[in-house]
């Protein structure tokens, strides 16, 4: 099944929350951001890391997205931001000129992909010497983290067993792409971790109500209605009651030089 990036009710699927501080700190320590007059953020989605890097003091941000649906819902979203543009391209065809940015991101996008060398190939293309390239993603160590109060993601593959052998045929090892930009031409690479908060919630209903909806979570596009429901009841009863959550993902990122 899967979700329909392309189709436009889902459009405010990824443009309702905010890169939170832990993001913002991981990328100030490994990028010195005042360098960066331009950056392009590749399968932007709504735009929400876009604004980060804008919010981060980037000069400039162009998100690129294969999604036109995807880029409807990030022009409404960032509509404030007179810094920020957008435009239709594939990560593997940017359109965007040869040694442009000073920043590449990449943020949760490679799952989508299986050629990672012509993806960071085009990376390389437009960056200029010296550039910088961040790649976020969760590699299958990451994704399958148990579940717990914060760390949601885990409680739907301890229900549907199944699901986790189809993410981690989608998932990338860390070997792999370090070895893609090696190849690419990419060097100084650093690894980190990062338990990244996705949202805050007040109480427990608010998440349910997220997984009912399966917002920002393609993942649960692979659940039919019946499954889902007994995923939120699942969840129910796993999580305590009357207590905000604040959940979590738990994500690797790598940076490299041009």
């Amino acid at each position: 099944m899967g979700i329909d990036f392309h189709d436009s009710s889902n459009r405010h699927a990824y443009t309702t929350r905010h890169a939170d501080s832990s993001w913002r700190k991981t990328v100030e320590s490994l990028v010195p951001i005042e360098s960066v007059s331009l950056a392009a953020d590749i399968g932007c989605g709504g735009g929400i890391y876009s604004q980060a890097l804008v919010d981060l003091g980037v000069n400039f941000v162009i998100g690129v997205d294969s999604s036109e649906a995807m880029l409807e819902g990030a022009r409404e979203n960032c509509g404030a931001y007179s810094n920020l543009a957008f435009r239709k391209g594939d990560a593997l065809q940017t359109g965007l000129q040869s040694e442009l940015c000073d920043l590449v991101l990449e943020r949760a996008l490679i799952h989508h992909l299986t050629d990672l060398d012509a993806c960071f190939q085009e990376a390389y293309r437009i960056l200029e010497p010296n550039g910088y390239i961040v790649v976020q993603d969760r590699t299958p160590e990451d994704c399958f983290q148990i579940g717990s109060a914060y760390h949601v993601r885990g409680y739907l593959f301890e229900l549907f067993p199944w699901l986790q052998d189809l993410e981690g045929k989608r998932r990338h090892s860390t070997q792999k792409v370090t070895s893609s930009l090696i190849d690419a031409g990419f060097h100084s690479i650093e690894e980190v971790k990062l338990w990244e908060t996705r949202q805050e919630y007040a109480s427990k209903h608010q998440l349910l109500d997220d997984l009912r909806n399966r917002t920002g979570r393609s993942i649960l596009h692979e659940l039919d209605r019946q499954e889902l429901n007994q995923l939120v009841t699942y969840v129910d009863q796993s999580l305590p009651s009357n207590q905000p959550i604040t959940e979590k993902d738990r994500w690797t990122i790598w940076k490299a030089v041009k």
